[in-house]
């Protein structure tokens, strides 16, 4: 990532040319990659915040601290009319008003003096696009389709063409029911991350784990609940040998592909995609009233699920889903239909069991 120079912005007293005015603008976004980066963010997260940047700015009739909320409209209505996803939009309008927050909160009083603009936020509550988790609910599959799938997935395993393959992605895809990790988390395991000496059931040194706003990777560890010791037993002890002379070797990945690097000849990694289409192979052919709906995000949305309907409380399901914000961890737990009615049964017989004790 390359940054101009950058001079002191206070400096200067009036903006005499239309060069000055450019440098005045310029140096303020590169002000802005510095406090991302200085934040911990990812030079590619900065990237794409300096991109939408300057794509908004293109078609403004002034520099940047002169846009308005109609130019927010302007913008966003000119990205869903391209097309673009709602996840994207919503993207790309808090980019913009993290940019727009960082100049109103550091340089309105330079902006004001050099050029006699007050600054406004151009992305407000009313133009801003709602968040993904605000307008697509991830509603999982029950618990008696999940285990429809899964053991008829089990079962079909014996008789697989290929074997390797199709165990693996069989333990993937229990990984994610069982534990909610992210697709990402689980192709990046190595076999060293699997941890039987830590805690009562073991635990998965998840190194992969996902920044929130671009940062880098925030590892955690996994505790192998939910049956997923008996799983990784399973998959070490029985299949991952399979794959190549590096079982042993704790550098090697855990869910390996049929591929070996020519140089280590070590196993190479699985891909996402494959591991995807593994699991909806499965489900079309298990469970086709949940194809093509079940993904590994569902799955993760129904481990969430599941466990709270067990007894789990909220904290736990965040440190175990590695959310940096109970808030986040609260959108992907789905109850069943009756969770209303058992509560109000619950608290009518808490009260009838207390009124018969005052008597």
């Amino acid at each position: 990532m390359n940054l101009a120079v950058v001079r002191n912005i206070g400096s200067g007293s009036v903006l005499r040319t239309s060069e000055d005015t450019a440098s005045f603008e310029q140096e303020i976004i590169d002000q802005y990659a510095l406090a991302m980066a200085a934040a911990g963010l990812t030079d590619g997260y900065v990237s794409n915040c300096r991109r939408v940047i300057f794509q908004f700015a293109e078609p403004l009739k002034g520099p940047l601290w002169t846009a308005s909320c109609e130019d927010g409209d302007r913008f966003l209505s000119e990205q869903r009319r391209a097309g673009r996803t709602a996840s994207t939009r919503s993207t790309k309008a808090v980019m913009l008003a993290q940019f727009y927050d960082f100049v109103i909160a550091r340089y309105q009083g330079d902006v004001a003096a050099l050029t006699g603009s007050v600054i406004t936020q151009p992305i407000d509550e009313f133009n801003r696009p709602p968040g993904v988790s605000g307008s697509r609910v991830r509603v999982p599959p029950s618990d008696a389709d999940i285990d429809t799938l899964f053991a008829a997935w089990r079962a079909s395993l014996v008789d697989a063409r290929k074997y390797r393959p199709a165990a693996r992605d069989y333990f993937a895809a229990s990984l994610w029911r069982r534990l909610g990790l992210r697709i990402n988390e689980t192709v990046m395991l190595d076999l060293r991350d699997w941890r039987p000496d830590l805690g009562a059931f073991g635990k998965l040194h998840v190194r992969f784990g996902k920044g929130s706003r671009g940062r880098g990777p925030k590892a955690r560890l996994v505790p192998a609940i939910n049956g997923t010791a008996d799983l990784i037993d399973w998959w070490l002890g029985d299949v991952r040998h399979q794959f190549g002379n590096d079982w042993a070797d704790p550098d090697a990945p855990m869910l390996p592909s049929e591929r070996h690097d020519p140089v280590s000849t070590r196993c190479q990694r699985v891909g996402a995609e494959a591991l995807r289409q593994g699991l909806a192979r499965q489900t079309a052919s298990c469970l086709p009233s949940w194809s093509p709906r079940l993904t590994p995000h569902v799955l993760r949305h129904y481990c969430a699920s599941s466990l709270y309907a067990a007894g789990m409380d909220l904290k736990a399901l965040q440190e175990l889903l590695g959310h940096e914000w109970l808030s986040t961890t609260t959108g992907y737990i789905h109850v069943q239909k009756d969770h209303i009615e058992a509560a109000w049964v619950e608290a009518n017989r808490s009260a009838e069991e207390r009124l018969s004790t005052g008597r």
